[in-house]
């Protein structure tokens, strides 16, 4: 308990000053904000699940998309988003609601499927997150799709995913071969992120995501951690996480947090006071709406 108690406190320090702000949710938050706090919800209708890979890929996979149905011939924002599972199962059924969430608010969503470990290791996974913006890039036009407006979702390992590929720019080593211009994030939006993957004591999942232990492998811990990848210039961050979190501690949020204040990456950091990891899912509504408006704001440039 006293650890739990200290790592809520260096949370609540970094209010301090930087370019984020942290909220704290109260324990008796049920995980849903008031009917009357929501704008109204918009339609929206979901086309047939489709392969979004192209057919020399190492594997088909597919994606769930929904197209709002706003007024007008404007562009829209989307998102991609990208379920959890330690990087070898679950899949895109697990965001549904928060997709559905997105498209009422007049996001174009693109809820993905992406290889699993050990089969497919670091960076294959990130390579789906690739090519799943190049097919949107791809569909923008059909789908009325801003591609300047783009954010990335993610819970868990799905957050790790798009946090990477958020940091991942359109050059260097991350970026390569798959990634470009079309890869950029405009913001995202994560929960429950294991940021640097250096924290794991040589778990199963991380070593059979990365192929090797700390020691084996350190280059590619350092590789596929957000926290190691945080450059000037990134997209704005909204984070969630329980602050009782055992599977990914919340020191993976506090630290990532101060790396993206000391790069000077606008952010936000919600705490879900009293949960561990899977019930700051299970419970994520006041989260997710708090990281849809941030979405918003940046999206749609207002403050």
């Amino acid at each position: 308990m006293k650890g739990v108690a200290l790592a809520l406190a260096m949370g609540i320090a970094l209010l301090a000053g930087g370019c984020g702000t942290t909220h704290l949710a109260a324990p008796a938050d049920s995980g849903s904000i008031g009917a009357e706090q929501q704008p109204p919800a918009l339609p929206f209708r979901s086309l047939p699940r489709q392969a979004y890979t192209p057919n020399d890929w190492p594997e088909t996979l597919e994606a769930e998309v929904n197209l709002p149905e706003t007024r007008g011939n404007g562009l829209r924002p989307a998102a991609l988003i990208v379920h959890g599972g330690g990087w070898q199962n679950r899949g895109p059924e697990d965001m549904g609601g928060i997709a559905e969430q997105l498209a009422s608010r007049g996001f174009v969503t693109l809820n993905i499927e992406h290889r699993f470990a050990p089969e497919y290791r670091f960076p294959a996974q990130l390579h789906d997150l690739q090519r799943a913006m190049a097919w949107l890039h791809d569909n923008a036009e059909a789908w009325r799709v801003d591609t300047d407006r783009i954010v990335g979702v993610g819970f868990s390992s799905g957050a790790h995913l798009v946090s990477l590929l958020a940091l991942s720019g359109s050059a260097g080593e991350l970026a390569a071969p798959h990634g470009g211009d079309h890869a950029r994030l405009a913001a995202v939006l994560a929960g429950g992120l294991p940021s640097d993957l250096f924290k794991f004591p040589d778990g199963r999942l991380v070593v059979e995501f990365l192929g090797g232990t700390r020691a084996e492998v350190p280059e590619q811990y350092a590789l596929a951690s957000p926290a190691r990848q945080v450059r000037p210039g990134a997209p704005p961050f909204f984070l969630f996480h329980g602050t009782w979190d055992r599977l990914v501690p919340l020191d993976h949020a506090t630290d990532f947090r101060a790396e993206l204040e000391a790069r000077g990456v606008e952010n936000e950091l919600y705490l879900q006071h009293g949960r561990g990891h899977f019930l700051s899912f299970l419970t994520r509504g006041s989260a997710i709406e708090a990281g849809i408006a941030f979405l918003e704001r940046q999206v749609n440039g207002t403050d």
